[in-house]
């Protein structure tokens, strides 16, 4: 991988389901074009309104050489030891590792739906500390597990079939909480933020591993009204994304949400690339860095400088996408 040799990561977004029938052969198209580009891997979503991301990320494995599938990890949806069931029985079916994107919450209607009783932001992290740490030992081998948590009991459970060491699943993990934070530094995770403009805040540290992650969107061009263009065809002004949006707010307890949805549409300035368009307007839950290729790259060197090693980019939207994306990158790098 290009980017991976100059220390830097790059995970596409594996598009959502658009219909019935097709969305295999979806799944394996962005995934090797990804990888084709030089992306590590791929984010792979998980909610209560889309595909069974375990699915998914079987559908990446069998389309690519080394990518990675980054599976969206909720402890309501999957008990820990099925989650290492299938770790393992990745590992043994293609040789392969996976990695976790440990998510605490969602939005307020999903929750309830499945009855959590968790409620509380904080103690959300608690379980979703432990629930990896159990995730962590029964993968770690050494025979049958023990644990008695808060939340998770198991006992004399063995693992089987045993998962190669070299294949233990790197850990991510979602929030902007100070809750998340310390989630994030027990588990030893690489903690991914929504960035804001450079020089306004720190979007990576050098505590995290990998110097820490940002989610963002890029649109790069020639110029910025040729970025623009696209920008706004791809994301175009809607009232109703607009309350949607806010209706979106309404209903989660998220940091992240709050403050995105707080932000001004360029609060970088008229001059940044930095736009906030398509999450006010309820059409991707990421900032986007919008201009010429000089002027995104030179505001992706912004985050590298603070610590940035891990880009986990917006969906898609065209094929060529990953290949403008990944040569954005390469050259910000080179500056």
């Amino acid at each position: 991988m290009a980017d991976a040799a100059l220390g830097l990561r790059l995970f596409a977004t594996i598009p959502p389901p658009t219909g019935p029938g097709g969305y295999p052969e979806t799944v394996r198209r962005a995934a090797r074009a990804a990888e084709a580009a030089g992306f590590t891997g791929a984010l792979v979503y998980s909610d209560n309104n889309t595909v069974d991301p375990w699915v998914v990320a079987q559908e990446v494995l069998a389309a690519t050489a080394d990518f990675v599938p980054l599976v969206a990890l909720q402890p309501l949806y999957v008990h820990p030891y099925a989650v290492a069931k299938k770790i393992a029985t990745y590992a043994s079916l293609y040789g392969r590792r996976i990695a976790l994107n440990l998510v605490a919450g969602g939005s307020v209607g999903d929750l309830a739906a499945l009855c959590d009783d968790n409620g509380a932001h904080d103690d959300r992290y608690l379980r979703l500390t432990e629930y990896a740490r159990l995730i962590g030992l029964l993968l770690a081998g050494g025979g049958p597990v023990t644990f008695e948590g808060d939340y998770y009991r198991v006992r004399s459970l063995p693992l089987s079939p045993a998962l190669p060491v070299h294949l233990a699943p790197e850990l991510f993990i979602s929030g902007s909480s100070d809750a998340g934070r310390r989630a994030g530094q027990t588990l030893g995770a690489v903690q991914v933020r929504y960035p804001q403009p450079p020089g306004t805040g720190t979007p990576g540290t050098g505590g995290d591993p990998g110097g820490g992650g940002v989610r963002i969107g890029v649109i790069a061009r020639d110029t910025d009204q040729e970025a623009w263009a696209v920008a706004h065809e791809r994301f175009p002004v809607s009232r109703a994304g607009r309350l949607a949006q806010m209706a979106a707010r309404g209903v989660s307890d998220s940091r992240w949400v709050a403050d995105l949805s707080a932000a001004d549409e360029f609060p970088g300035g008229p001059d940044s690339p930095y736009w906030m368009g398509p999450f006010l307007n309820h059409a991707t839950y990421c900032p986007y860095l919008v201009g010429s290729h000089e002027k995104v790259e030179r505001e992706i060197g912004g985050y590298v400088d603070s610590g940035c090693g891990t880009f986990v980019l917006d969906t898609a939207r065209a094929e060529d996408d990953y290949a403008r994306i990944a040569a954005v990158f390469h050259r910000a790098l080179k500056r």
